[in-house]
């Protein structure tokens, strides 16, 4: 009924109920399309914190070894006030028959570590989690005055499928004569 000769529309029309639906459908489309991308090509961080304690493990691993002048297994490794007074001088790798976690033969030196790749067991040596693998490269730097010969950079590679996690750490020569 119409009061003074008035008509007044309330609400919305059919139309315009069905393009505030259709607006906000496409718009939540799009929201939920950025998303789903975001969160699929952003890394698990549970994949991310095992990469990281893997690495740090290994790392630790390689930094707790000694940095003699002297293999050693060598004679002199006690004593020898530089490489020249060592029969077996250390040097980046490992010696003939020494392998890491080995009973007889275990890696004995920082250096020994170098070119290790694929390594898919713990510091304790357990198996690592399913799908991850651990490098290690080793490398005579120079730090903050300190001569290449007497410091080495230490870079543990984590990788899990496509993903990757460099961690990198230094180890002075401060105790040459120190063995094991």
């Amino acid at each position: 009924m119409c009061i003074n000769g008035s008509h007044r529309q309330r609400g919305l029309t059919l139309i315009e109920l069905i393009m505030f639906i259709v607006i906000v459908g496409v718009a939540l489309a799009g929201i939920l399309t950025v998303f789903n991308v975001t969160t699929r090509s952003s890394t698990d961080p549970m994949i991310r914190k095992q990469m990281l304690a893997i690495a740090e493990a290994v790392l630790e691993e390689v930094q707790l070894q000694p940095f003699t002048l002297c293999d050693p297994d060598d004679p002199n490794a006690a004593t020898a006030t530089n490489p020249g007074g060592c029969t077996t001088p250390e040097a980046i790798g490992p010696e003939a028959g020494e392998t890491r976690g080995s009973a007889t033969t275990p890696f004995d030196n920082v250096n020994d570590y170098n070119g290790l790749a694929g390594i898919t067991t713990s510091i304790t040596g357990g198996a690592m989690p399913s799908g991850y693998s651990a490098a290690v490269s080793v490398t005579q730097n120079a730090l903050n005055g300190i001569a290449a010969t007497e410091s080495l950079r230490i870079t543990v590679t984590v990788t899990h499928g496509t993903d990757s996690l460099a961690l990198e750490g230094y180890r002075t020569r401060h105790s040459p004569n120190l063995l094991p």
